[in-house]
């Protein structure tokens, strides 16, 4: 029987013919509103890898190659209703039912980014973006063609510059306020420890050499005793009150931009690390108008104490289904490794004497952490240096002590970044979840071991080695800190190089993951981080319709062409059963 059916492909709606080799019996239950076939499908339906990242029994894995699961998907309203064979999905069409043939594009489980700075990162995209840019010169040639086109006075916002990469020769104030003496500049580093900014900017601010610094803050000071115009870690507060905060509406605009832009890049969720007032109030702005293209999963940000009292006297969002969902709390431990702030057990190898800062030197409030975690809150805790990750360790186990049932409440130490031997397996016994960065790796690693020396890095980004401890993990990017194409993170969880395939045979490689685990860490994995293992996570009947589809299967390209995973693109994202994106 032939039937010429309205097809939509990964280029676009196509009037395409279907030939049906057999009768199909019509679904018992209303047709479905959307069907996806011809696709490679892994349902990730099966259990979990073991510590060494071999798979389960039961994976589609003949002991070399992976294969699909499935070839078709049914989607009834925002849920998906069948996951099987070409020929059976046809029992869910119906007269109005849209079939998409993605002509051999992979489909998997919704990518969730557990880290990401969204808010930050859509306002990013309408400031100087000086992401890559390599020079003091070059930065400040890009701030001043903006200078150019805005009236004197108007801020200027610039994000990108590598705090790391720059922290043998940090900038300072001459250079821009020469260039641009009219208007106030501050620009914020790749990963938010560092702050440069003009003359007009700190007069702005009311910025002098005696003004007081946040305990864990370093204002740098010229040769003639004024601030330098450069700030580290904790001092980078300083400018913040003095910067215009943008209209609400602006605000949606930018955060709903930076949403999209997600979205683009198949992501269904992100866990927010960090939202204030102003961000708060924006999603639910954004929520309250229908407007949230992916699902935002909150993290209160520890930093604003109005906010979190907030918050603990209401408790935490109860459901897991709303497109905003409020439930965990981020807080700042200690500093970076780029800028020397991260906290470590013994003393810098390339600056003795130093060893970071960490906990109240850093504006760690305890007291909030400890009554957030006592509400019902999930707190995941910024911590970079061996000592930082200890310490936060031990926070956590003492709170357990005294209020066992806030074990339950799924805490984790994000970035978990360099971690002590004798550390390693706490995160299994505390039930603590490693939220950690691929991308990181293989940026830090031009500089993580001056920073570290040789034995103590390998303590650092230590993937396969807190799995073998057992413990849980989850993959992000830090965006906008880092590229979060989910392409470069899967690359360079796999591999251990960067976009230049760098260095050959990867950084400590024996670190490495598995493709399986990899992509668990961005899907089912991440499903568990935030309470919705039992919604999502898989591609079966009754879960969720988030759905992220790529042109490449990057379960075979792992094995056979790993440097070709970078070469992927996102053919389409289905959140709550919508198609939000498609190419």
């Amino acid at each position: 029987m032939m039937k010429s059916l309205r097809i939509a492909g990964v280029a676009g709606a196509l009037l395409l013919s279907a030939c049906v080799t057999a009768p199909v019996e019509v679904a018992e239950t209303d047709p479905a509103d959307l069907i996806l076939t011809n696709a490679r499908v892994y349902t990730l339906a099966w259990g979990d890898p073991d510590g060494e990242g071999n798979p389960a029994a039961d994976a589609p894995f003949d002991g070399s190659n992976w294969r699909p699961d499935a070839e078709a998907v049914a989607i009834d309203d925002s849920a998906i209703v069948f996951a099987g064979s070409a020929q059976e999905v046809l029992a869910w069409q119906g007269a109005a039912t849209r079939i998409v043939d993605l002509r051999g594009a992979t489909v998997l489980p919704g990518l969730v980014d557990t880290h990401t700075h969204v808010v930050e990162f859509g306002a990013k995209l309408d400031v100087v973006d000086l992401t890559d840019v390599a020079t003091e010169a070059e930065a400040v040639a890009l701030v001043a063609d903006r200078a150019k086109m805005l009236p004197a006075g108007e801020w200027i916002i610039g994000a990108g510059w590598d705090e790391g990469a720059w922290a043998n020769a940090y900038p300072d104030k001459a250079l821009l306020s020469a260039a641009v003496p009219d208007h106030p500049v501050v620009m914020r580093s790749l990963h938010g420890f560092g702050l440069w900014a003009n003359q007009e900017a700190l007069d702005a601010a009311g910025i002098t050499a005696e003004s007081a610094v946040p305990e864990g803050g370093e204002m740098r000071l010229s040769d003639d005793g004024a601030p330098s115009g450069l700030f580290l870690n904790r001092a980078t507060t300083m400018l913040d009150k003095a910067i215009p905060t943008a209209s609400l509406e602006t605000r949606m605009r930018q955060t709903r931009k930076g949403l999209m832009q997600m979205a683009r890049d198949g992501y269904v969720t992100v866990h927010e690390a960090g939202a204030d007032t102003h961000a708060m109030e924006t999603f639910a702005a954004l929520e309250a108008s229908d407007d949230l293209p992916i699902r935002v999963y909150a993290m209160l940000s520890l930093r604003d104490e109005p906010l979190m009292r907030r918050w603990i006297a209401r408790g935490p969002d109860s459901d897991t289904d709303s497109m905003l969902v409020t439930r965990s709390v981020k807080a700042y431990y200690d500093g970076a490794l780029g800028s020397r702030g991260a906290r470590l057990l013994e003393d810098y190898a390339d600056r003795p004497g130093h060893r970071g800062v960490s906990g109240s030197g850093y504006g760690f409030d305890r007291e909030l952490n400890e009554a957030a975690m006592k509400a019902g809150f999930q707190t995941g805790i910024h911590a970079i240096g061996d000592a930082g990750n200890r310490e936060a360790l031990d926070i956590l186990e003492r709170v357990f002590a005294e209020t066992p049932g806030a074990r339950d409440n799924r805490h984790r130490i994000e970035h978990a970044q360099v971690i002590a031997p004798e550390d390693m397996g706490r995160f299994a016994e505390l039930g603590v979840i490693a939220s950690m960065e691929p991308p990181h790796a293989v940026e830090d690693k031009t500089w993580a071991e001056d920073r570290l020396g040789a034995d103590r890095v390998r303590g650092a980004y230590a993937w396969r080695t807190l799995l073998r401890n057992g413990a849980r993990m989850t993959f992000n990017a830090d965006n906008p800190g880092s590229d979060h194409s989910i392409f470069y993170g899967l690359h360079a969880a796999v591999t251990r190089r960067d976009k230049d395939l760098k260095p050959a045979g990867g950084w400590y490689p024996e670190e490495a993951v598995t493709i399986e685990e990899a992509i668990r860490a961005y899907t089912s994995w991440s499903a568990y981080a935030g309470f919705r293992e039992e919604e999502t996570g898989i591609i079966a009947p009754g879960r969720w319709a988030d759905i992220t589809v790529m042109d490449i299967d990057p379960f075979t390209l792992a094995r056979s062409d790993p440097a070709k995973l970078l070469d992927g693109e996102i053919v389409m994202t289905i959140v709550d059963g919508r198609i939000v994106y498609e190419r």
